[in-house]
C-alpha cells in the first residue's frame, strides 16, 4: 500500500507564520492609489490557492539555514509573478471561472485585466530590485521570460491534436516548472550555499513543478466540476492536449483518435463524447501512464535533497512531492 503523505497543513505548520508574513507583504505591496489594483490583487489572493510556491521558498530557506527577512520578501515576489500569470492565463484561455469563482477578466473586463496583470509582473520586479541581489534578479527575469515563451508556445499548439510528449513537457517546463525551480534555488543563493547544493535545490523545484502540472492536468480529466471549480476536461474543451491524451492518441485505434480530433476541432465536448473518451483513457492505461510519470518525477525530485543532511526541514521538502502526486484538487 502506498504511504499516505502528510496533509498540506501539517507540512506547512513550521512555516505558517512566515506564510502569513508573505500574505501581509503581498497585501502591503499591492496597495495603490488606483483602487482596482489592490481590489483585484486581493480578490485573487483570497481565492483559495495553496501558496505552494512561496512555501517551497520558505521551507528551502530553513533547510539552508537562512534566517533573514528576504525569504519573506522573495516569497511575495513569486506570489506577484504567479498571480500575474493567473490573470493573463485566464484571458488567453477565455476561462470564466478560477477555483469556482469568476475569473478576473469575467468580472472586471479584459482591458482592465491585461493592465493589472502587467502591473503585477512589474511590481514583482520592482520589489525584487529593493535589494541588490543581482543573481536572484537575473533568475527571476529569466523565469518570467521563460514562462512567457511557454505560454506563447502553448498557443501555437492549441488546437493541434498531435502534440508530442516532448512538446508537452517543453510547455510545462516553461509555464510551471521554471518558477518552482526559482523558488527552491533562491534560498540557496541567499544562504550562500555551495553551487552543488544550489543546483540540487533548483532541480528539486524543477521536478516538483513538473509533478505539480502533471497532476493538475490529470485532475482536469479525473476530478469533478465541484472539486475543480470549473468544468471537467476544460483543457480538452479549449483545444489543449495533455499527457494522458497524448498517451491515448498513441495507443488507441483510428476511431478513438478521430474522436479526440473532432473535439479539438469543434471545441465542443458533449456528455456522450466525454463518456467515450473517459472510457478510452481508462481502457488504454493513459491515466495510469501519466500518473506513473508523475510518481517517477517525484522520486527524482526527492533524490536531489540527499545532498543535505537529514533533518525535519529536509523531511518536509521530501514529503511535498508525495503530497502533490496524491492531491485531489
Amino acid at each position: 500500500m502506498d504511504k499516505i503523505p502528510p496533509r498540506l497543513s501539517e507540512l506547512l505548520e513550521p512555516i505558517r507564520d512566515d506564510l502569513a508574513r508573505v500574505d501581509a507583504e503581498f497585501a502591503r505591496q499591492v496597495e495603490s492609489h488606483v483602487e482596482l489594483i489592490p481590489k483585484i490583487g486581493l480578490y485573487i489572493q483570497s481565492g483559495g490557492g495553496k501558496r505552494i510556491r512561496p512555501a517551497v521558498l520558505l521551507m528551502a530557506a530553513r533547510l539552508c539555514g537562512y534566517t533573514g527577512d528576504r525569504a519573506v520578501l522573495y516569497g511575495a515576489v513569486v506570489e506577484f509573478i504567479h498571480t500575474a500569470t493567473l490573470v493573463h492565463d485566464d484571458i488567453i484561455d477565455d476561462s470564466s471561472l478560477r477555483r469556482g469563482r469568476q475569473a478576473v477578466h469575467s468580472r472586471w473586463g479584459t482591458d482592465v485585466s491585461v493592465l493589472v496583470g502587467d502591473y503585477l509582473y512589474m511590481k514583482a520586479m520592482a520589489l525584487a530590485l529593493t535589494h541588490s541581489e543581482w543573481g536572484i534578479i537575473r533568475v527571476l527575469s529569466d523565469v518570467t521570460l521563460g514562462m512567457t515563451e511557454g505560454e506563447l508556445f502553448q498557443l501555437t499548439k492549441n488546437g493541434d491534436p498531435h502534440v508530442t510528449e516532448d512538446e508537452y513537457f517543453e510547455i510545462i517546463r516553461r509555464k510551471t516548472a521554471l518558477l518552482f525551480s526559482a523558488c527552491a534555488r533562491i534560498p540557496g543563493m541567499l544562504a550562500r550555499q555551495p553551487d552543488a547544493r544550489v543546483d540540487a535545490l533548483a532541480e528539486y523545484g524543477f521536478k516538483l513543478g513538473l509533478v505539480f502540472q502533471l497532476v493538475d492536468d490529470l485532475l482536469d480529466l479525473t476530478g469533478t466540476a465541484q472539486i475543480l471549480g470549473k468544468p471537467v476536461a476544460s483543457d480538452l474543451r479549449e483545444g489543449k492536449i495533455t499527457l494522458p491524451l497524448i498517451a491515448l492518441m498513441g495507443r488507441a485505434d483510428g476511431s478513438a483518435r478521430a474522436l479526440i480530433e473532432g473535439v479539438v476541432r469543434d471545441r465542443s465536448l458533449s456528455p456522450e463524447r466525454w463518456e467515450a473518451i473517459s472510457a478510452l483513457l481508462a481502457r488504454h492505461g493513459a491515466i495510469d501512464y501519466a500518473r506513473e510519470r508523475a510518481v517517477q518525477l517525484a522520486q527524482e525530485a526527492k533524490a536531489q535533497l540527499l545532498v543535505f543532511p537529514p533533518g525535519p526541514e529536509r523531511d518536509a521538502l521530501a514529503a511535498l512531492p508525495d503530497y502533490v502526486v496524491q492531491r485531489d484538487h
